[in-house]
């Protein structure tokens, strides 16, 4: 991060979805440290009490919120006066129980149906100020895993989202972009990095031979919603060491 100016992002005002854990809280925190004003939502009020007095993350504004909610959705962005950034990195994975018709949909409102109600409910504000939206895809939005069809379902919509909003709102001044995160150790991924042998199978499968972390995601945000990609719009950008163009091996 320390090849951005400290300042990039003075005066803005961004909104982080899915922001109290993992990626959603490493990318709300670089774009704190690089002067934004982040407003930083996330659906347990646990997690929130427990960040809101860490010193680490003093500099976030941090507020719950369902997501599946459209009333609580414009409440909450109505509350801001301006808005520059939104970044849906709100996302739930249940593996095996996806099957369940309930739990799949529950998937699809949280990990998808939430990017296009967040995006509406910003839509005004963000062609205001000519901001843009990132939205938090997978690499599982173009690999099939068997035990989590509505993720994998939900994070392949992500991208058919970013692009037609990317049509949709361009006249208006709006980008709309979209991270694909690869192996990243996260909470989600814990079960596969903590054990030895799935965690050595899938970095030796990566260019770079190693897992992700959260960190290596935060650069590639502030890179999309920076004057630096002013002409980028519509574009999926995997951030996956590798992971995706790997060789397939016997």
């Amino acid at each position: 991060m320390q090849v951005f100016q400290a300042d990039l992002f003075a005066g803005k005002t961004v909104l982080v979805c899915g922001a109290t854990s993992g990626i959603g809280l490493a990318i709300a925190a670089g774009f704190s440290a690089h002067g934004a004003d982040v407003l930083a939502v996330g659906s347990s009020q646990a997690k929130i009490d427990v960040l809101r007095v860490d010193p680490a993350f003093a500099g976030l504004r941090f507020v719950a919120l369902d997501v599946r909610s459209q009333s609580d959705i414009t409440a909450c962005l109505e509350a801001e006066p301006r808005l520059n950034v939104v970044v849906n990195a709100q996302g739930i994975a249940r593996p095996d129980d996806e099957f369940n018709d309930d739990v799949f949909a529950d998937v699809i409102a949280v990990n998808l149906t939430s990017a296009m109600r967040i995006a509406m409910a910003a839509r005004a504000q963000l062609a205001r100020s000519g901001g843009c939206i990132i939205n938090i895809a997978s690499m599982l939005s173009y690999l099939g895993a068997p035990d989590v069809p509505a993720y994998g379902a939900s994070k392949t919509g992500l991208l058919g989202l970013t692009r037609s909003l990317a049509h949709a709102f361009g006249p208006e001044g709006i980008r709309v972009n979209a991270i694909a995160p690869g192996y990243h150790r996260t909470a989600m991924t814990r079960p596969l990095w903590q054990e030895p042998q799935s965690c050595e199978a899938i970095a030796r499968h990566a260019a770079l031979r190693r897992w992700g972390t959260v960190d290596d995601l935060v650069g590639a945000a502030l890179f999309l919603a920076s004057p630096a990609a002013s002409f980028i719009t519509g574009a999926d950008l995997p951030v996956d060491g590798g992971y995706l163009v790997g060789a397939v091996t016997g």
